[in-house]
């Protein structure tokens, strides 16, 4: 059911939610999933920041923001039933505008994730001149990319699923991009604890289109330390190399044999301080992954678990590559939520996309949308614990 509600309620609210959901956690009847609404006071090009929380009956609660689609909780059960926070970010929507802004924490990316060396590309015989907003090279859409703008939020629920539709028009020339992109994003939380994420995008002038989600994750809870004991399988047997910028050399190299063979479930901090040039290069895991597709659905492309609280997370995409990083950047410098301090590789992202640099890469998957094409792109993650 959609409820309304003023901000002021929005901690009653809460409370009530989590009343709500105890019998499922404590291994009663499952309960309706749920969709609330609020407004901050928090505003953007005038307008204020609204507020999701989205329930599933199963113990697990999501909130996200029409600012940057941006997850900012999501609460999962251990193997014990207890609910944990297990995204890194910030106590209030107020936060995420500040400056310098946080580190794209639960945010959506586009129109290009990742980076696109030098900030530039070459389409139809025109050079296109992007922001460089990462040393040399172009990062994450820009000064002002997808993550840094309010989007249009519908939602929806029905008994077994709560939803979240987010719209937006990428207008022609927006940080240096062609085309007028329509672009539709759909997070869902089901009542299976899968977290549903759908891309949907069309153009009118050919455009390089690469969206992702770049939560960072801690499966012990984001306020629990470093994610070094977490044990990774990334289901790939190559990888994009990259030089000192993190741009990709343009090579598909094996992992057998390095710090970036996760074929089996490896602990991430086994290899990560390895006298190894790739890790340098990222200052740890900072790389794509070639993921072994067998089909055009949606296939395995990571599982992370935490010995500790039990939790799994298992990531299906249609996206041939995955991208993970080990949180390295993050430095003790940003206060997040309940004032925990995130230091060094407090938390890690896996996301789900195409190659980075690829509108310069022939041999990688093209990322050019035509107009009369549609981008369509699916990720699950879901999650369990035992």
């Amino acid at each position: 059911m959609l409820k309304l509600v003023s901000c002021a309620a929005c901690v009653l609210l809460a409370a009530h939610m989590a009343d709500q959901a105890a019998p499922a956690r404590q291994g009663g009847a499952q309960t309706r999933a749920t969709v609330t609404r609020s407004s901050s006071s928090a505003r953007v090009d005038g307008k204020p920041i609204e507020m999701f929380t989205l329930t599933n009956g199963r113990g697990m609660e999501m909130q996200v923001m029409s600012y940057g689609a941006i997850i900012r909780v999501l609460k999962v059960p251990d193997r014990a039933g207890q609910a944990a926070d297990i995204v890194l970010g910030l106590d209030s929507p107020e936060r995420y505008l500040d400056q310098p802004p946080p580190p794209y924490f639960g945010a959506l990316i586009g129109r290009y994730g990742n980076r696109i060396g030098k900030g530039k590309f070459t389409l139809d015989g025109h050079t296109y001149t992007l922001a460089t907003n990462n040393d040399t090279n172009h990062l994450h859409g820009g000064n002002r990319g997808f993550d840094k703008v309010l989007w249009t939020a519908t939602p929806h629920d029905s008994a077994d699923a709560s939803s979240v539709v987010f719209t937006r028009t990428s207008p022609d020339g927006e940080e240096g991009y062609p085309g007028n992109l329509q672009a539709r994003v759909t997070y869902t939380l089901t009542d299976k604890n899968e977290l549903t994420v759908e891309y949907h995008a069309t153009t009118d002038k050919a455009t390089p289109v690469n969206l992702t989600q770049h939560s960072y994750f801690n499966l012990a809870g984001h306020d629990a330390g470093d994610i070094l004991a977490h044990q990774l399988m990334i289901d790939a047997d190559r990888y994009t190399p990259v030089d000192a910028t993190l741009i990709p050399t343009g090579e598909l190299a094996p992992v057998q044999g390095t710090p970036f063979d996760f074929r089996q479930p490896t602990a991430i901090g086994a290899r990560i301080d390895q006298d190894d040039p790739q890790l340098k290069n990222g200052k740890g895991y900072d790389h794509n992954w070639v993921l072994n597709r067998p089909g055009s659905g949606l296939s395995v492309a990571a599982r992370l678990t935490d010995p500790k609280s039990g939790r799994t997370l298992e990531i299906r995409t249609t996206e041939p590559g995955l991208q993970f990083y080990s949180g390295n950047f993050l430095d003790g410098t940003i206060k997040g939520k309940g004032g925990h301090v995130y230091a060094h590789r407090s938390g890690l992202c896996l996301e789900t996309q195409h190659f980075p640099d690829s509108p310069n890469k022939s041999n990688f998957p093209s990322t050019i949308l035509q107009p009369g094409q549609s981008y369509d792109s699916k990720t699950v993650f879901a999650f369990s614990a035992k």
